[in-house]
């Protein structure tokens, strides 16, 4: 075991020896070069931002009709919506760990949408339990959470572990571990959650939103219905077009 630890800390030492000799044996012009490309990436940066503020970015708003759902796909790379109703208490659980990260991530549009008022998407996106989150990338939609399953099936997770599940998809810029809930990483244990994520002393049902019997088999595998094609739908309501860009057109 001494040796084998005396063989990782020689190559990590070989790795920064190597490192220090490359920055030493840079001359002013690569260094001008470095300091160059760096102003441009943050110049890049301060571009996105301002498209990404000018897109509602950075902010958790309702969307006012059902057709400014394609408008939101359409502007935005990544986009984390909320289907709620007014009679869930869960929905308001949601509503306040969103407002918290909307600011957090300017990377990404976060809204919601009352599925009562929205049945013709709600219908399309399999919208069966109450709160759903929807993570939509590039006009496709990617993943779903649907009610508390995924978060521990209690009330009291933290802001830490709704982001943590959004950030599977890299639907937003995340920085920590994705293979080990918050709750669970030895250095970083979320305050105030003190029993696991896929504990369930908390067996609060989620609301049916009474379309149909919701078929999730297993809440943590990819859902059956993104890797088959939906049947041609007609509608008044939506184009052709917007339906092929949700992906719902053979």
């Amino acid at each position: 075991m001494d040796a084998q630890l005396l063989n990782v800390t020689k190559a990590i030492e070989r790795q920064v020896d190597a490192a220090i000799e490359q920055i030493d044996n840079l001359d002013v012009n690569d260094l001008e070069q470095l300091r160059k490309n760096r102003i441009k990436e943050l110049q890049k940066q301060e571009e996105r931002k301002k498209e990404w503020l000018l897109n509602d970015h950075g902010k958790y708003e309702e969307l006012p009709e059902e057709k400014s759902f394609f408008d939101v796909i359409k502007q935005s790379d990544n986009v984390v919506i909320h289907f709620y109703r007014n009679s869930s208490e869960r929905c308001l659980i949601v509503d306040k760990h969103l407002k918290v990260l909307a600011p957090k991530h300017l990377e990404t549009r976060f809204t919601k949408l009352n599925a009562e008022k929205c049945p013709f998407l709600a219908e399309k996106l399999k919208i069966k339990v109450i709160p759903t989150i929807v993570l939509i990338q590039k006009t496709i939609l990617v993943d779903k959470i649907v009610g508390f399953t995924q978060l521990g099936n209690r009330d009291d997770f933290t802001t830490d572990i709704l982001e943590w599940r959004i950030a599977q998809n890299n639907i937003i810029n995340y920085d920590g571990d994705l293979s080990t809930p918050p709750d669970q990483q030895p250095s970083k244990t979320a305050k105030g959650y003190n029993k696991k994520i896929r504990d369930s002393s908390y067996n609060r049902e989620d609301d049916d939103l009474d379309i149909e019997e919701y078929g999730l088999k297993n809440d943590n595998a990819k859902m059956d219905y993104l890797s088959k094609p939906m049947c041609p739908v007609q509608s008044n309501e939506l184009t052709p077009e917007e339906l092929e860009e949700l992906d719902l057109l053979d």
